[in-house]
């Protein structure tokens, strides 16, 4: 479920960011899970000043490598060594493979950590402005010893001569690298921290936590859902709300669609605001309309019906974006052939089918259907890009 309101929502990055030791094939590390006595060594002490450095890496002889992978000399930030670690030829995947690696990982004392923002480049050698540069942060720790970009630039590109990526069968790499805080998650206190507080999983109520969180972030929602802190506190009480929709400990442990729940929820809202100030609330904020039509093509004929929705379903396969999805939403559908439309006194006609929006409301839920199955690609079609702030609404 997506709440189309401003600030847009961020979108996920392509690319796969992950421990190379996930992919390649022999021995793994073990998991190493830190205790809280060890929150207080040296390795794990917090840098309070955030150090950043460069490093440069100039690889000769690129295409002649025949190593599959390959390490940078260590270099050092905020006291602690790291390294660049490629796979010139793609980690299992036919692009460039990258990744920051810590230098000394197998030394270091157990439950060590250490926490980096860092990016990775390959230099573009004819124009600059041409590299390619990617940024990610990571706490690392023995089991997630390098952390990177598996699909970081496309092998035929790196290796195209004319694309300035290799000058005299020379690559630059480079890397910046700043050192912050650790997360002592031991000790971390959201509350202190953000203001907020996470909810508890009851089981299988992951969805029920988000979308409760979702809403609470809608200020409008929050403010005449909730009134006061004291009525906050009653309403959110998470094993009192299953039972208000006459679930039991069972359903507790069951997934439910999200959009499901959320539709139960705001009808409970709209039964309990019946009567109250607060009355209507829930259209205001998630109620629009639109026209259903068919129209005849021969004859003067055509069929309206207005409906109200809380919701749309937009298909993600075959749509590249949001805009694509809004397109195949109202696109126009032929009713011709045996698919004729009945018109009354007109008999059987050719027709046009289609959607017409009246209004959209203030808060805008869109359902993904990110759950259709790709054959080709033997996985469930999820990528979309979200131009949300110019979305004409």
């Amino acid at each position: 479920m997506t709440l189309v309101t401003p600030p847009p929502i961020d979108q996920e990055d392509e690319n796969m960011l992950v421990p190379h030791s996930d992919l390649v094939e022999g021995p793994q590390p073990l998991e190493v899970v830190a205790q809280a006595e060890t929150g207080s060594t040296t390795e794990n002490q917090q840098v309070e000043d955030p150090q950043a450095s460069r490093f440069t890496w100039k690889i000769e002889n690129f295409s002649g490598l025949n190593t599959r992978k390959l390490y940078s000399d260590f270099f050092v930030v905020g006291g602690y060594k790291w390294r660049i670690l490629i796979f010139p030829k793609g980690n299992n995947v036919d692009h460039l493979s990258m990744y920051l690696d810590v230098a000394d990982s197998s030394n270091l004392p157990y439950g060590w950590i250490r926490y980096a923002q860092f990016s990775l480049a390959v230099v573009n050698q004819i124009h600059n402005k041409y590299s390619v540069r990617k940024e990610t942060q990571h706490q690392f720790n023995a089991r997630e010893s390098d952390w990177g970009f598996t699909s970081f630039m496309p092998v035929s590109e790196l290796y195209d001569p004319g694309r300035g990526y290799l000058a005299n069968d020379t690559c630059i790499i480079e890397a910046e690298v700043a050192v912050r805080r650790v997360v002592d998650y031991w000790a971390y206190d959201s509350k202190k921290e953000t203001g907020f507080v996470g909810l508890k999983n009851q089981g299988a109520t992951c969805y029920m936590n988000s979308l409760l969180q979702t809403l609470y972030h809608i200020p409008y929602f929050r403010k005449h859902s909730f009134g006061s802190a004291d009525i906050m506190i009653v309403v959110l009480q998470q094993k009192s709300l299953p039972k208000s929709f006459g679930w039991d400990t069972y359903d507790s442990f069951m997934q439910h669609d999200v959009q499901e729940l959320n539709r139960v929820l705001c009808e409970k809202l709209e039964d309990k605001m019946k009567g109250t100030v607060v009355e209507g609330t829930i259209q205001q904020l998630f109620e629009g309309h639109h026209m259903n039509y068919i129209e005849c093509i021969n004859v003067d004929y055509k069929s309206t019906r207005k409906e109200s929705f809380y919701d749309l379903q937009l298909d993600v396969k075959g749509c590249c974006d949001v805009y694509a999805s809004f397109d195949k939403y109202v696109e126009v559908e032929s009713l011709d052939g045996d698919n004729k439309y009945q018109a009354e006194q007109y008999g059987l006609q050719d027709a046009r089918k289609g959607v017409l929006f009246n209004d959209f409301p203030p808060v805008l839920q869109l359902q993904l259907k990110r759950f259709e199955y790709d054959f080709v690609r033997d996985t469930m079609v999820k990528k979309i890009k979200f131009g949300v702030k110019s979305l004409p609404i």
